[in-house]
């Protein structure tokens, strides 16, 4: 199986490549993440779907763009092969981190701090901050530097993020609690852990 990740992933133009895994990976990841609980949390609360899709659109395409960034940068700033070291190691640990279970913190001091501000305000601001140090955002770090790609990677992930939490912000805990997260988890770290072997596959064979 992981031969087969590899090869697919060597075949593909580098764009389409970093736009699909960043997709996939981040779709995946997110199922039960903490962010998709806070998601959940803020659509029982507000009951107004759009602008609270909206404004994790925009939390994410400004987080995520800066962590794309940030990920390229490493990369011009660090020798190859320990790049190589580096990224291979952050994939692995995502895959092992995959596994933990995420727990949401009680938010409701901090919805009613910001509500003042709207529902898209209340959301933005928390679904931000949620972001920082979240899977998904070192993900998007560990794919910007990988793939040497900010727009696509960018654009993958945020569209990953939305492809999970656009559901559960509609039809809320009733398809959360369907969702086989262990499953989907575990499916997850096995593509972490197969673009963490592809990284160092990559560097001495290719």
């Amino acid at each position: 199986m992981p031969d087969f990740f590899t090869s697919l992933i060597s075949n593909m133009p580098t764009s389409m490549a970093a736009f699909s895994v960043s997709t996939a990976i981040v779709a995946l990841a997110e199922m039960g993440d903490k962010t998709q609980l806070l998601a959940l949390l803020l659509a029982a609360r507000f009951r107004k779907p759009l602008p609270i899709i909206l404004a994790i659109l925009a939390a994410t395409l400004i987080n995520h763009g800066l962590s794309a960034v940030l990920g390229q940068f490493i990369t011009r700033m660090v020798d190859p092969t320990v790049m190589m070291w580096i990224l291979a190691a952050g994939f692995i640990g995502m895959a092992i981190w995959m596994l933990i279970p995420d727990e949401l913190d009680d938010e409701t001091e901090n919805i009613n701090k910001w509500q003042r501000y709207g529902v898209f305000g209340a959301t933005f601001v928390l679904f931000f901050l949620a972001e920082i140090g979240d899977k998904t955002q070192i993900a998007t770090v560990a794919l910007a530097a990988r793939f040497d790609s900010i727009f696509w990677v960018t654009a993958g992930t945020t569209l990953g993020m939305l492809l999970a939490n656009v559901p559960a912000v509609f039809i809320g805990d009733k398809l959360a609690h369907k969702l086989p997260i262990a499953l989907i988890h575990k499916i997850s770290a096995f593509i972490f852990l197969a673009i963490g072997i592809f990284t160092i596959v990559q560097h001495y064979f290719f």
